[in-house]
């Protein structure tokens, strides 16, 4: 284990460790932790960053990594000798566990000489941390005395507002605001795992309605009137230190358990703005109930396999098997700390529609059952430290399986190059651009069903981060030659979306 520590001089105890999130000096409030059992689940630590194996180690070998309630680390924060000790007193403690109960496979002679380096570096720091932290210790005792909602269990919540407009292509323009709620119950039992039940309302009407395209519709679209749904009930849990399995009955995604590549712009929440900027849309294949794991075989190379049921997966006629599915194999290969790649496929049952391409690619067949095959190639690319530049190239091989094109087959792709400037205007912004080509019929059997031109999408956002529970982000995208047909006009949709995260 080789570590590179060069630790501000300067002491602002006003800082919040960028380490162990709740360990702040700063006692006015105290803020939960996030317990992490992967690197993954850090919404701004990307595969391209230099400091992403040593997270990845902290997390997945000693667990002594915590997280920020938006599920951020934060990591380009500065902080001070005394923060540092802290964390690494913190740290050390955690060690002594693993030391103590599994002596194999965790401290080696080398981290052991790293580790008593540290504490001979920090001895006056870590003698005088603990009547520093006493305060807080001191406030948390008094927080742990008031009933608590569970001690398993943590509530996560997420609410965005969005205004929101659009127009062209003969279209009436209007302006609608609706916003997108989500409570998110995170349970965890050994430590290493997550039980997720997510409830989810909203009443944010897809544009595709009034635009007769799915490409106008926004990344937090969907209507449930308002009424509570369970949206997600996942499991996940590591049984080994390479291994990762996830478990769904309900919402999951193939993307649950693998990478789509598309940091730091892939986040519906507070990054793109359209439905099609998330990821390439052959991830949509697969949804619902199933499962999926992810093999780390180095730091270098991981393999991801999984399978999802859509449809009515608990009805006896049905099955997991006899219904919509997806199932992926995804190699991922991070070579160096700035590029990571992720080859792709996909094996996928009456699963095209994925509301991001044209009716053709949607439904190459006029509704007769499609299988289809996809193959994806992902990159994601760290120029410095604040720019990435990512992208994927999709193509998927479909066939009618019954019905009365029983035998055709459809060729449809799909590409983006996607754009990410962090910190542009204050820490935490994000400036991003996406361009790209929806989901469209290159090649088919039935002439009638090939989309004759290319939609180009063109998008660009910037959110503006208010403080470390706020942002807003305005942002709009332009459709030209919308269903892939020159003949339409341009359409253009806007939002300023509000997002709370708590």
């Amino acid at each position: 284990m080789e570590l590179e520590i060069t630790p501000s001089k300067t002491e602002n105890n006003n800082t919040p460790s960028k380490t162990f999130p709740y360990q702040q000096t700063n006692t006015s409030q105290p803020q939960a932790e996030v317990p992490v059992t992967s690197v993954n689940q850090l919404a701004d630590v990307q595969p391209t960053d230099w400091a992403f194996q040593a997270l990845q180690s902290l997390v997945e070998r000693y667990g002594c990594i915590a997280g920020y309630p938006d599920q951020t680390f934060r990591g380009n924060r500065s902080l001070s000798r005394y923060e540092f000790a802290a964390a690494f007193a913190s740290c050390w403690e955690r060690v002594n566990q693993i030391i103590q109960t599994t002596r194999e496979n965790y401290a080696t002679q080398e981290e052991l000489a790293v580790i008593r380096k540290l504490q001979t570096e920090f001895s006056q720091e870590l003698a005088e941390v603990t009547p520093r932290l006493q305060p807080v210790g001191d406030r948390l005792s008094k927080l742990e005395k008031i009933p608590s909602f569970s001690t398993t269990t943590q509530l996560l919540g997420k609410a965005i507002f969005g205004l929101s407009g659009f127009g062209g292509n003969d279209v009436d323009g209007n302006v609608v605001f609706s916003h997108r709620t989500e409570l998110n119950l995170d349970s965890s039992f050994i430590g290493k795992d997550r039980l997720r039940i997510r409830l989810l309302a909203r009443n944010s009407t897809r544009f595709n309605r009034v635009t007769d395209t799915d490409m106008a519709n926004l990344s937090f679209a969907g209507d449930s009137r308002n009424n509570w749904e369970i949206s997600q009930l996942s499991y996940q849990f590591r049984p080994t230190r390479k291994l990762q399995v996830f478990v769904s009955t309900e919402g999951g995604s193939l993307t649950a358990f693998t990478s789509s590549f598309n940091s730091p712009v892939g986040n519906s929440a507070i990054g793109h703005i359209a439905n099609f900027s998330e990821k390439s849309a052959i991830y949509d294949f697969g949804g619902g109930t199933g499962v999926g794991m992810e093999y780390r075989f180095s730091d270098q190379v991981r393999l991801a396999v999984g399978y999802m049921a859509g449809g009515q997966p608990n009805n006896p006629k049905q099955g997991i098997g006899g219904g919509k599915y997806g199932a992926i194999a995804q190699l991922s290969l991070l070579p160096t700390d700035k590029l990571s790649l992720g080859l792709t496929y996909i094996r996928a049952y009456n699963t095209l529609d994925t509301g991001k391409g044209s009716d053709f690619a949607n439904d190459p067949f006029d509704g007769d059952p499609t299988t289809a095959n996809a193959y994806g190639i992902q990159a994601s690319y760290r120029l410095n430290r604040k720019a990435t530049l990512s992208g994927w190239v999709g193509l998927i091989d479909a066939k009618a399986e019954s019905g009365e094109n029983q035998g055709d087959r459809a060729k449809i792709s799909t590409w983006a190059v996607t754009f990410g400037l962090n910190d542009i205007g204050g820490q935490g912004n994000l400036l991003g651009f996406v361009v790209g080509q929806p989901p469209r019929v290159v090649e088919t059997d039935l002439d009638e069903r090939k989309d004759p031109d290319t939609t180009w999408h063109l998008e660009a956002f910037y959110r503006y981060r208010i403080n470390e529970n706020m942002y807003i982000t305005p942002g709009a995208y332009l459709i030209i030659n919308p269903e892939h047909n020159a003949n339409n006009d341009p359409i253009y949709v806007w939002t300023i979306r509000q997002t709370f995260l708590f």
